[in-house]
């Protein structure tokens, strides 16, 4: 069964019924197109609506899709519309947590007394459980991002911005064969690393610093996600000490990845380790997310996350410390849920690296 047939099934889609899909990951997902549009689903037709620059692209990447292409003066809502009405579809499913109320508004003044009823992630619950094709793509996302980091120990040298750190790091990416990076990648060095989601700087790394960096390269369409924290010139101990704290609760929760395991009670572990340590209150986001399409999926690893996992998740395990004035550490990997139990898609070593 195509995964369209998969949704169309989960929605438990009658004749008189049809989907539309405005979000970009989930028409790729899809349909395995890339370009601008949307996606049209029902019983009877399966379509693209795009403009004259997508044409071609959506007919080479979905050829199972009728390709739409709207005229000048014409919107995707008004194409989508008017091809809804011809197939005597009488309520469509729709993306209302990504159409913006002004684009809701304006597809259903075009479909008139046709009814849109929300499609409440339908195709993102599909998305949580990959395939094998998906966990080779982000297996190989995570070996470039092993790669490139590996390198860039090599290159850091006192004086660099983190600026330069991060365009090697990028640059390195790509001549591994990246497509690009997976999200904007964070370099964050001495005090700056407080910051969990940081925007490298100017700023110079010197002797003593801890330099977090957190990256990922992104591969047929699929993310990695990773984060090493390094020492530049020997840390102080009380850094070293944070360190040890973070990678105890790192490899705890990896190790304690499983079918049937709950998110809450695996971000539970990662959080008593580190409160037991004095540090409840420098670690206040969630152990991790899920990666795929998009760098953050379902599941969470996170205390309000009831999910159970299963075999083909892929989530990352992240947890850090972060201490206003000195700095802080994290340290990631991307693993893959299986049968059994859970295993790293990420081959760069944990244990502190000192440059």
């Amino acid at each position: 069964m195509s995964r369209t047939e998969c949704l169309i099934d989960a929605c438990g889609l009658r004749n008189e019924q049809g989907i539309i899909i405005h979000k970009p990951s989930n028409v790729f997902y899809l349909s395995g197109y890339s370009g601008e549009g949307l996606l049209l689903l029902s019983g009877s037709m399966i379509a693209i609506v795009t403009d004259f620059r997508y044409v071609e692209q959506a007919q080479r990447q979905a050829p199972d899709y009728e390709v739409h292409q709207i005229s000048a003066g014409e919107s995707y809502a008004q194409i989508a519309a008017a091809l809804i009405r011809r197939t005597g579809i009488l309520s469509v499913y729709y993306e209302d947590d990504y159409v913006t109320v002004k684009d809701g508004k304006q597809l259903q003044d075009f479909l008139g007394d046709i009814r849109l009823w929300p499609l409440d992630a339908r195709p993102e619950k599909l998305r949580e459980i990959k395939d094998a094709g998906e966990v080779a793509l982000i297996e190989k996302a995570c070996s470039i991002s092993s790669e490139a980091f590996n390198w860039i120990l090599c290159q850091i040298r006192p004086g660099m911005t983190e600026k330069q750190i991060q365009r090697m790091l990028n640059f390195r990416m790509l001549e591994l064969g990246a497509d690009g990076a997976a999200f904007d990648t964070i370099v964050a060095s001495g005090p700056n690393g407080s910051l969990p989601h940081a925007v490298p700087s100017d700023r110079e790394v010197r002797k003593g610093d801890m330099i977090t960096l957190d990256f990922g390269a992104k591969v047929g369409g699929y993310c990695s996600d990773m984060t090493r924290t390094v020492a530049f010139g020997q840390p102080d101990s009380q850094m070293r000490d944070i360190y040890s704290i973070v990678l105890s609760a790192q490899i705890a929760c990896q190790e304690a990845l499983a079918p049937g395991k709950v998110c809450r009670d695996v971000d539970a572990i990662a959080r008593q380790i580190i409160g037991e340590a004095g540090h409840a209150e420098h670690f206040g986001h969630g152990l991790g997310h899920a990666v795929g399409i998009d760098i953050h999926e379902n599941p969470r690893l996170s205390p309000t996350c009831g999910d159970t996992l299963q075999p083909g998740h892929v989530v990352t395990v992240e947890p850090g410390i972060y201490v206003p004035g000195l700095g802080g550490v994290r340290i990631e990997n991307s693993c893959l849920v299986t049968d059994v139990g859970a295993r790293s898609l990420v081959g760069a070593a944990r244990e502190l690296v000192i440059l």
